[in-house]
């Protein structure tokens, strides 16, 4: 019934089975993946047809995370999975981002990956063996695909390189790099860092490569017992005779719309151009008594001329498209605390690019709580990335953010985190949102060097200034160009387009896109040596702007304090039912998060006010001493005494004969309720009850003071007595 296959490997401390043949035979491809207990299932389905008209290759990818792999019912009313996480997300993007360029040229057919998650270890992140499956399950469908490719987790710890660390290892490691590439090349890596030197960055991307080479292995061990017949697809046979038409009509004009250096101007001149050609073909074609050429037939002709002519400009050593050379970044203005109310602000432009960046600080019920496969944690520090329509001067759909604000959102992240202070030096939750007002390129990397200065501006003590450039790459045989701080249209032209954000120490994140092979050890290195002396040129303009942090918090900023109490007491700050806590947080207008080794925070825009808290907190739960003298209230009088309280939920007995030096012989006649007294413990026995004495209170104070004890009576007769 099944024709099953199985290959098997060690992939540094773990191994990992590929299989086929028994689950989900109606896919095209379909390989299930095992890496110690995380299991995951990849299929992959194509159409055997592209629809006609389809002018781009529509490939989806949905890594998908159920609650069953870890032995969990979702919460909520329905118990159903929900709408994807933000690791979800990031997730199909990982698996996305090396794949897609593996596709051929004209490939237009309908191909939708599909990553199920079907068990996990805590300790073995799915995300390796999700990339590993949907490369597995992709080549042994047979579709057209210049792959495989494997992926790999890179540690660093203690000045080695580990393949593939476990979650516990990952706490010690200095780095977290994730790369996949084929047989012969890098295509991706995605990483972050504490602060490591290029050279440390690049061998752990050369190491992770090396290692995969297992996994690649494999794969192709797989294919032959397992695989499907490969398709019988060739790419569509060029329009040689449209091709001379177009550049007949555009080269020109094309070469002259790059030479002008406003984006919106050039922009404008493209369309013009692209109008233009359509407008002469479909009068050609007219008069001929032919039918006009497909428009999008015609688009793919007219991106490849502009491809073609500003990667050979750069190539000769020509200006590039705004006049640049290769090595010069934009010009770069800054402006520190541009908004009012906001906790601390920056807007940050580099050329066209603009991020207005905002830091909140918040208390620790302002934490992101993260319900994960992998287990619940929270999250301190958030970055949230916009980037609406009119960035780029276009009208389109405002909502939700989509996966690329998602992934600029974490890259932006992962540069800031190595340093910022740690949750004991700086009790707040930090939120910073990076808008996007201008958009020409390195969104992303504008995002750290706003973020980073919107977090000085509120007070974060940062560790040092993080600043980020976006990079590219131009191949061609083997003549190669690296340019720094890169145009949106050089983004899209270009073989290879890197992000990387660091310190004047060293690098924080690193993110690499690599669309073709031959990218070398030795160009990455010039790249990364070319990307750090435009980063450095960059922190020199934001320390300029902002030397160090802001010394104090903005006066719209919640103050924390912090105070600890005995573990034991938690329930009396608490109170029945919350009622406690409650009433303290609405008198004093403060918000208390109490941890469970009694550690106290108290956060109030308003310090006196969370002063009051911290008061009421210590009476709550301060200890009684024997010996000493409290303010105490008259609760209730008895016949032989009185019951006075001397701290909130702690009181005792003064007997009558406690009361006054000489004898007593009502309690009404020098007490009553609600009266304050001044008294002293004088005991407190095995069980903690509590014995007072106004006489000797009143016979310690007098001593003090020199002078003879005064009686203590009810108010209404101590004038008379006076």
């Amino acid at each position: 019934m099944f024709e099953k296959v199985t290959k098997t490997f060690q992939y540094g401390a773990h191994t990992v089975k590929l299989e086929t043949g028994e689950i989900a035979r109606q896919a095209t491809g379909a390989v299930v993946v095992s890496m110690g207990d995380t299991v995951v299932l990849a299929t992959v389905v194509a159409r055997a047809e592209a629809k006609v008209g389809q002018d781009f290759f529509p490939l989806t990818v949905d890594y998908i995370e159920k609650t069953y792999a870890a032995g969990r019912i979702p919460g909520g009313f329905f118990k159903r999975e929900g709408r994807p996480s933000e690791k979800e997300t990031l997730t199909s993007r990982l698996i996305d981002r090396p794949i897609r360029p593996l596709f051929p040229d004209g490939f237009y057919n309908e191909v939708q990956v599909v990553v199920h998650v079907l068990s996990v270890d805590p300790e073995i992140d799915p995300d390796i063996p999700a990339m590993i499956a949907a490369s597995a399950a992709i080549s042994v469908s047979g579709i057209p695909f210049k792959g495989p490719i494997g992926a790999a987790r890179v540690g660093y710890v203690d000045g080695q390189y580990v393949l593939n660390p476990t979650a516990s290892q990952l706490k010690s490691s200095k780095l977290d790099l994730v790369v996949a590439g084929t047989e012969r090349a890098v295509l991706m890596v995605e990483s972050e860092a504490d602060q490591l030197p290029e050279d440390v960055m690049l061998g752990g991307v050369v190491f992770g490569h090396e290692q995969m080479q297992v996994a690649i292995n494999a794969i192709h061990e797989l294919v032959r017992d397992g695989g499907k017949p490969a398709w019988d697809w060739k790419p569509p046979a060029k329009n040689e005779a449209l091709i001379a038409k177009v550049i007949d009509i555009a080269g020109a004009e094309l070469r002259a719309a790059y030479q002008i250096r406003s984006k919106q101007a050039r922009t404008q001149k493209l369309r013009d151009i692209y109008a233009l050609v359509d407008s002469r073909l479909a009068e050609e074609a007219a008069a001929a008594g032919q039918q006009a050429p497909d428009s999008s037939d015609v688009g793919n002709i007219l991106f490849d001329l502009e491809a073609k002519i500003v990667r050979s400009q750069i190539l000769e050593g020509e200006p590039r498209i705004d006049g640049r050379d290769t090595r010069t970044v934009r010009p770069i203005a800054i402006r520190i605390g541009v908004l009012p109310r906001t906790h601390g602000s920056a807007l940050f432009t580099r050329g066209e690019t603009q991020a207005l960046v905002t830091a909140t600080l918040g208390t620790k019920q302002d934490e992101q709580i993260i319900d994960a496969l992998m287990g619940e944690y929270r999250e301190r520090f958030m970055f949230h990335y916009n980037m609406p329509p009119f960035a780029t001067g276009e009208t389109g759909r405002v909502g939700a953010p989509k996966r690329r604000e998602i992934g600029h959102g974490r890259l932006a992240k992962r540069a800031l985190v190595a340093v910022l202070p740690t949750a004991d030096e700086f009790q707040y939750s930090i939120r910073v949102v990076s808008e996007i007002t201008e958009s020409n390129g390195s969104s992303s990397m504008a995002s750290v060097c706003g973020g980073c200065l919107a977090l000085m501006d509120a007070g974060v003590p940062m560790k040092a200034h993080v600043a980020g450039v976006a990079m590219g790459l131009i191949k061609e045989g083997n003549k190669f160009a690296v340019l720094t701080d890169i145009l949106g249209d050089e983004d899209h032209l270009g073989d290879m387009d890197f992000k990387v954000a660091g310190t004047a120490n060293g690098v924080t994140a690193l993110q690499m896109d690599i669309k073709i092979e031959g990218i070398t050890k030795e160009i990455m290195q010039v790249a990364l040596a070319q990307a750090k002396e435009g980063r450095m040129h960059i922190l020199q303009k934001m320390q300029e702007a902002m030397e160090t942090p802001r010394g104090e918090l903005s006066a719209f900023a919640p103050r924390l304090i912090k105070m600890k109490i005995n573990p034991e007491k938690i329930r009396d700050v608490i109170g029945k039912g919350g009622a406690v806590i409650r009433a303290l947080t609405e008198e004093t207008g403060t918000q208390i998060d109490i941890e469970d080794d009694g550690t106290v925070i108290i956060a109030s825009v308003d310090l006196e006010k969370g002063r009051e808290a911290e008061r009421r907190i210590r009476e709550l739960t301060a200890e009684v001493e024997v010996g000493k003298i409290y303010d105490g209230t008259v609760l209730r009088l008895l016949d032989f005494g009185a019951i006075v309280q001397i701290l909130p939920g702690r009181d005792g007995l003064l007997h009558i004969s406690q009361i006054a030096a000489e004898r007593v012989n009502q309690v009404s006649d020098y007490l009553k309720e609600g009266q304050t007294v001044k008294v002293k413990v004088i005991e407190a026995d095995e069980k903690g009850r509590l014995r007072l004495s106004m006489k000797a209170a009143a016979a310690e104070l007098a001593a003090q003071q020199g002078q003879q004890p005064q009686l203590q009576q009810a108010p209404e007769q101590q004038p008379a007595q006076q």
